[in-house]
């Protein structure tokens, strides 16, 4: 990783496990290996590293917190959220330390197309994915930042977009073009678990992890 990062202005980290698994893999790949970016970074000199966190850092926030503020403290809804606030934590330590500029991205629904009801309100487009990294990319002395990654959505507003609008980002795409094939599927129910917190399924019961 060190050879990987020299002559690098900035490294974006995208690499890890993308889904719940059993804590070994989860230490290993997404907090051994974000440990091992930055670290590679630091000693390659590279002056910034996007680190691509979660929403599910902090997937247990409910409603009635929402919009979720940018630097809200970690509420991880699994061993997956855990793993995304140690990756801030150590973006934040890289920051103050070394004086590494810093940026946790914690990316809510990030897909070609929205495929159910949530992400109606959690889409982040790939498109919008692409302003938003080069947002990150682009803006001056960042320093240590969390923002949130979504789009404009019509059934938005479960987090802030403040951080990330400071940057330079400006969303353009709406799940709401999705809406219609969306809700042919699948009707919204209010009262459905998975709108319990901004988590979603990562706070159902289904991912406890059994006693042996």
């Amino acid at each position: 990783m060190s050879a990987a990062c020299a002559g690098a202005d900035a490294v974006i980290h995208l690499g890890g496990i993308p889904t719940e698994d059993a804590w070994a893999p989860i230490l290993d790949v997404n907090i051994n290996g974000t440990y091992t970016v930055f670290e590679a970074a630091r000693r390659a000199g590279v002056k910034r590293v996007v680190f691509a966190s979660s929403n599910h850092a902090v997937g247990f926030t409910p409603p009635s917190k929402f919009p979720v503020a940018d630097f809200a403290f970690p509420a991880p809804d699994t061993y997956y959220g855990a793993s995304k606030a140690a990756g801030e934590a150590l973006a934040a330590l890289y920051a103050h330390r070394y004086g590494l500029e810093a940026i946790c991205v914690r990316i809510l629904s990030c897909f070609e197309r929205p495929g159910n009801t949530r992400m109606l309100s959690t889409w982040l487009s790939p498109d919008d994915a692409g302003r938003l990294f080069e947002a990150c990319l682009t803006t001056p002395r960042p320093g240590f930042r969390v923002i949130f990654g979504v789009s404009a959505n019509t059934r938005g507003g479960w987090v802030s977009l403040g951080e990330a609008r400071a940057l330079g980002y400006e969303p353009q795409d709406d799940a709401e073009v999705y809406a219609a094939d969306v809700l042919a599927r699948t009707e919204v129910n209010p009262d459905d678990p998975v709108f319990r917190y901004l988590g979603g399924e990562f706070t159902l019961p289904d991912k406890d992890v059994p006693i042996p």
